[in-house]
């Protein structure tokens, strides 16, 4: 997402498997789950999270996906969670396999220097 006046302070990786019985499930009623469950709360927090979704069960057996979110700050990122954690997503129809949170260029902000242009 390209929203200029959002600034996350901070980025997490989760990443996640799905379980046999979200594969079992068919395909209109996965994003009929998604719409109903997955994408309210994501719009509850739309002004502090954001979140993308990578496959990545081409390359790997360790998981399915991942899911990148970015927060303005730690608490946002947490509120969230709590509110995955309340619905069928988190531990039955994906297992979190690992979470892994990063702060974006902050070995040069940490030394006041300009971070590395790609």
């Amino acid at each position: 997402m390209s929203d200029k006046t959002f600034d996350p302070k901070l980025t997490v990786f989760m990443l996640v498997k799905t379980s046999p019985e979200w594969l079992a499930l068919p395909i209109d009623d996965r994003f009929a789950r998604l719409r109903e469950t997955f994408e309210p709360i994501l719009r509850r927090h739309a002004e502090t999270v954001r979140l993308r979704f990578y496959d990545a069960e081409f390359y790997t057996a360790r998981l399915t996906d991942l899911w990148v979110w970015e927060a303005a700050d730690h608490h946002a990122y947490e509120l969230v969670v709590e509110a995955l954690r309340e619905t069928a997503f988190w531990d039955r129809w994906f297992a979190i396999v690992e979470i892994i949170p990063a702060v974006e260029n902050a070995y040069a902000t940490n030394y006041g220097q300009v971070p590395l242009a790609a």
